[in-house]
């Protein structure tokens, strides 16, 4: 038990350390690093579109605060939203082209910023270890 509670410990510390630095980066000046992960979401989504609940089920915060969240992309012109065709309770959202391009620019900077903190404290045989620790975790515990 306490080697497990050390790991998460450690895991957990490191995620903040890493996230500091991440959040602090110039990558997220016009847009917040969970507003990003919202537009970066979007942008995996193979159809094009993706239902609300589907990408709350992808996201560390509540339903409510997405969705106020979804109005304000939606202000600026960076997701697209419509009720779903088969559940007209559902709602389905979309990136804009302006969210795109967005996430595109954004997401170059946020991709060498990891490689510069993450790569520049491990090797990459360190890398591929953590990739295949964190992958093993995620399965065991069906997520």
């Amino acid at each position: 038990m306490r080697a497990a509670t050390d790991a998460w410990e450690s895991l957990f510390r490191a995620q903040v350390s890493v996230m500091r630095l991440l959040q602090a980066d110039a990558a997220f000046k016009d847009l917040s690093m969970r507003e990003y992960d919202v537009l970066f979401n979007l942008s995996r989504c193979p159809t094009g579109w993706l239902r609300l609940n589907d990408l709350n089920s992808r996201l560390l915060m509540s339903q409510p605060s997405l969705s106020r969240m979804v109005e304000r992309l939606q202000a600026k012109g960076l997701v697209d939203r419509k009720q779903a065709p088969e559940d007209h309770r559902g709602v389905l959202l979309a990136l804009t082209d302006k969210g795109a391009e967005l996430q595109k620019s954004i997401g170059r900077e946020h991709v060498r910023s990891i490689g510069r903190i993450v790569g520049g404290a491990l090797s990459p045989d360190e890398l591929q270890q953590l990739e295949a620790l964190t992958m093993k975790l995620r399965a065991g515990i069906g997520g």
